[in-house]
C-alpha cells in the first residue's frame, strides 16, 4: 500500500487492509501511518493487537499515549549525526573522498499494539 507520512494516509490504507482477514502484522513507515491504521482496524472491529499486530517507526513522544499503546522502533538520530560528521571530518581532513558504511541499531520499543508470540508446542 503507498502511502505518504500522514495519520490521514495511514488511516485510508488501514481502511483497505482492515477488509484483508489475511493481514495478521502491519510495519507502518512511521507513527502517525501507525496512529491511522489503528484507527482505521478499530473501526472496522479488528482488534489490536488481537486480530492485527501495528508497528510504527520514530518513537514520536505521543505514540505511548495511542490506544492501544503503539509498539515502535526508535532510530538512534543522535548516533547516525556523530557518525556523519565523523566521516565528513575525517574525509576532509584526509583529503580523499570515498564511500564508507556504517550502521546504526535502532531500539525495538515494545508497547501493546503487538500480540505476544504464540505458545510453541
Amino acid at each position: 500500500v503507498s502511502a505518504d507520512w500522514s495519520a490521514a494516509s495511514g488511516y485510508r490504507a488501514g481502511q483497505m487492509l482492515a477488509r484483508m482477514p489475511e493481514v495478521t502484522a502491519v510495519f507502518a513507515a512511521n507513527d502517525h501511518l501507525a496512529l491511522g491504521i489503528l484507527r482505521a482496524m478499530s473501526e472496522r472491529g479488528r482488534r489490536v493487537p488481537q486480530d492485527v499486530s501495528v508497528v510504527g517507526f520514530d518513537d514520536v513522544p505521543e505514540a505511548a499515549f495511542f490506544i492501544p499503546p503503539l509498539t515502535t522502533v526508535r532510530p538512534d538520530f543522535d548516533a547516525v549525526a556523530r557518525e556523519t560528521l565523523g566521516l565528513l571530518l575525517a574525509q576532509v581532513s584526509d583529503g580523499e573522498v570515498g564511500v564508507a558504511h556504517r550502521t546504526v541499531a535502532p531500539t525495538l520499543v515494545p508497547r501493546a499494539s503487538v500480540a505476544p508470540p504464540p505458545d510453541s508446542l
